[in-house]
């Protein structure tokens, strides 16, 4: 690219404040509204606590154990509220191979103890959860989200469909009469 086509700091200052602007004052600041100074720090740090720990070895169920009690403990010490994303990654699995495990797949059973200890760490979740709905801790459309994909709750609709038949009750004579009257005769006739 040559100088001339480049353009001034200026230039790219004055693109960027253009882009910026906003039509509705009352979304200058959208997605921003709930990040206080500091709340991303807090995540990053939060979340580094957990890139680098050792494998865990998941016969060892003591140290499971002792891992997901750091997990709570690291979640306590930040003022964070766990999750079943952030209790998978201090873990060092995918969040869907603890579902498997806390539903009784994959490995569960061939690992004793660890189907129990992974349930015993999601109904403390799922606990933490429903306190934090109750309480209007957590958005309802947020909560019903996490409800949905963390614990299996579903939203159901049952149709009870039951046949309406007026005619079920006479006698066939009485049936043909009514129908024979309901049929509108014709004019030509």
């Amino acid at each position: 690219m040559s100088n001339e086509s480049r353009l001034s700091d200026e230039q790219v200052t004055e693109v960027v404040k253009k882009k910026q602007k906003r039509n509705r004052p009352d979304l200058a600041n959208f997605g921003q509204e709930y990040i206080e100074p500091g709340d991303n720090a807090n995540f990053i740090s939060f979340n580094m606590r957990f890139m680098n720990l050792p494998k865990l070895d998941f016969s060892d169920i003591p140290a499971v154990e002792k891992r997901i009690e750091l997990y709570f403990s690291e979640c306590f010490s930040h003022d964070m509220r766990p999750g079943m994303a952030g209790l998978a990654y201090a873990l060092g699995v995918d969040r869907r191979t603890l579902w498997e495990w806390k539903t009784g797949g994959r490995r569960a059973e061939s690992t004793p103890g660890l189907a129990d200890t992974i349930k015993k760490a999601c109904t403390f979740l799922e606990v933490l959860w429903e306190q934090y709905m109750q309480n209007g801790k957590i958005s309802p459309p947020n909560g019903i989200f996490l409800g949905k994909n963390n614990f299996g709750y579903v939203d159901e609709q049952q149709v009870v469909v039951t046949p309406n038949n007026p005619l079920q009750d006479l006698d066939a004579e009485t049936a043909r009469k009514r129908i024979t009257d309901a049929i509108p005769a014709d004019d030509d006739e």
